[in-house]
């Protein structure tokens, strides 16, 4: 008498991880598409608070910074200065968050400042560039050329 075996085929199997590839091949470009989505809207929430960082640090010293480290955290059991004035952290005073690159300069003896954020790998970490000034008006850019003072404002 033969003993009837219980069990997956392989064709059930096949079947089986072919389902599972499919779902995969729709549910990861979508995923992508999310973390971009979430380095974008990161990005201009460290715009604004870069912004408004910029004011206070004004109303403090008179001046806009003349680095974005100059909004960084103080060192230990230090005091906030207009080096390290404490108002945002430190990985943001760094340059880098979230898949995005800021770059502060100021002008005019310190009375004006621009700030762009890049994605570091474009079509990968975000696809927009944007762009903010003293104005506190943040641009973007969807072409692939640096955002500007002439770019679109977001809303």
């Amino acid at each position: 008498m033969r003993n009837k075996q219980k069990g997956f085929s392989l064709i059930e199997l096949l079947i089986v991880v072919a389902i599972i590839l499919i779902i995969a091949a729709i549910a990861i470009p979508n995923l992508l598409r999310a973390k971009m989505a979430a380095n974008e809207a990161s990005a201009v929430g460290s715009l604004r608070t870069i912004n408004t960082s910029c004011v206070a640090y004004s109303t403090s010293y008179g001046t806009f910074p003349a680095a974005l480290t100059n909004l960084g955290p103080i060192a230990a059991g230090g005091t906030a200065s207009s080096t390290s004035a404490d108002l945002i952290d430190s990985v943001l005073s760094a340059g880098t968050k979230s898949g995005y690159t800021f770059a502060y300069a100021a002008a005019a003896g310190n009375q004006t400042y621009t700030l762009t954020a890049t994605p570091i790998a474009a079509g990968q970490t975000g696809q927009r560039m944007f762009f903010t000034d003293q104005s506190g008006v943040i641009r973007a850019d969807v072409t692939g050329a640096s955002a500007t003072v002439a770019s679109t404002p977001i809303g």
